[in-house]
């Protein structure tokens, strides 16, 4: 249950102990309809499961429950302002015969679950209705108290003197009006309570099964991305390495070569050769450096994400205004992704955009990690199969984040990447 909503402006107060009240009043009727549909149908189905009519009672039973069920989720949306979840159910076959197709939605574990809601739905309903009604009661009666009780006798026997606080009218209405301010000033929290239960409740049975299937579905493709972006690089490292270090010591176990028949014959020659030895096996070195930081950054893993990122931003080929804000105890996996996505998409700027400039910034928002790029470029870049923002995409999507790209034609250009930092 949350109560900052009570921190509010009041008419978004107001508003949100309406639709809270509207929800938890209307929530008792439901849960009867349901109820009454869940122990009627399935105890007249099981009553005649003996002579088989009594499936068809228990199919129809699960498709009425699963259309309550249906209109309990678009009060979790409109009311409640839930997420909302897509329908989890089994799809029929249209091969299948009629009689198969009817009692399809007893293989369906939604469509019990839909049953299941029924009863509980009456159970937490009864308590939101009657906690609502007698709190709105309570604060209605007592405020009004004053107005209305001309209309009642004359009576020594209240209960302000009871407790002592004085006979009279007076004193009754004062007593009455305490317990209206009370109840109005605790409706808020009284109302969203229920409200949260009831609906929390609801979430978990009509929602759960989907929302699981969401995070599996989530998973699988993370995994699949993950293994499509490391086959991409390594098929990368491999090219690399083959066109530019192995391609390098061949050259320099050849000069070598040729160096010691000349170190005899042309000692001059030989020096030179070999001074061209050198400066091969230094390139190589280089260019093996090159390829290192690709895979893991040197800096990234002995220094961390900020140190690299303000490294990557000191030798970019365009002048970058960075800003981050980095939570401690980043996972590496984060860290790397993170670091890869900047590296990427400003590569991308200076071969790309032609602009003179980008910015970056990394912050927390929420359970992700914000990466926004941008630039005022030419724009025009996009996902697409084939462009370098591609792989860039698949890198993101293996640690379950999410990569967009906004660029009309003309720019700017903004690329945004959402990592979850768990």
């Amino acid at each position: 249950m949350s109560i900052s909503s009570i921190r509010q402006p009041r008419s978004a107060v107001a508003a949100r102990v309406g639709w809270d009240t509207l929800y938890a009043i209307t929530a008792f009727p439901l849960g009867l309809v349901g109820f009454v549909v869940t122990v009627t149908g399935i105890s007249a189905g099981v009553g005649t499961l003996i002579i088989w009519v009594g499936l068809l009672v228990l199919s129809a039973t699960l498709v009425v429950s699963s259309w309550l069920a249906r209109l309990e989720r678009l009060r979790l949306v409109a009311m409640q302002g839930r997420e909302p979840r897509p329908d989890s159910y089994r799809v029929a076959g249209a091969k299948r015969g009629p009689i198969a197709r009817l009692l399809d939605p007893l293989r369906d574990p939604q469509m019990w679950l839909d049953t299941l809601w029924g009863p509980l739905a009456f159970v937490t309903g009864i308590l939101a209705c009657v906690v609502t009604v007698t709190w709105w009661a309570v604060a209605l009666a007592g405020t009004t108290y004053w107005f209305w009780q001309r209309s009642l006798p004359d009576t020594y026997d209240t209960l302000a003197s009871q407790l002592g606080l004085g006979n009279g009218r007076v004193a009754e209405s004062l007593l009455n009006l305490a317990f209206g301010l009370i109840a109005f000033a605790t409706l808020p929290w009284a109302v969203r309570g229920v409200a949260w239960l009831h609906a929390s409740l609801a979430d978990v049975v009509l929602n759960g099964r989907s929302s699981l299937s969401a995070r599996v579905e989530r998973a699988e493709g993370a995994r699949d991305a993950a293994q499509e972006a490391e086959a991409v690089a390594l098929r990368r490292l491999e090219r690399d390495i083959h066109d530019g270090p192995q391609q390098r010591l061949v050259r320099l176990t050849m000069d070598l070569g040729r160096a010691r028949r000349q170190v005899d014959a042309d000692p001059e020659q030989a020096s030179a050769t070999i001074e061209s030895a050198l400066e091969q096996a230094r390139e190589t070195l280089d260019e093996l450096r090159s390829l290192s930081r690709g895979i893991a950054p040197p800096l990234l893993v002995d220094r961390g994400l900020g140190v690299a990122l303000d490294e990557l931003v000191v030798r970019g080929a365009v002048p970058v205004d960075l800003v981050h804000e980095l939570p401690a105890g980043l996972s590496p996996h984060v860290e790397t992704a993170v670091y890869f996505t900047v590296s990427e998409a400003l590569t991308n700027v200076a071969k790309h955009s032609g602009a003179g400039a980008a910015q970056v910034r990394v912050v927390p928002v929420g359970t992700d990690l914000l990466v926004e790029i941008s630039d005022h470029g030419v724009g025009g870049a996009h996902l697409g199969k084939g462009q370098g923002l591609a792989g860039l995409g698949q890198r993101v999507a293996a640690v379950g984040g999410t990569l967009e790209v906004d660029s009309p034609e003309g720019g700017p250009t903004v690329v945004t990447a959402r990592i979850p930092l768990g």
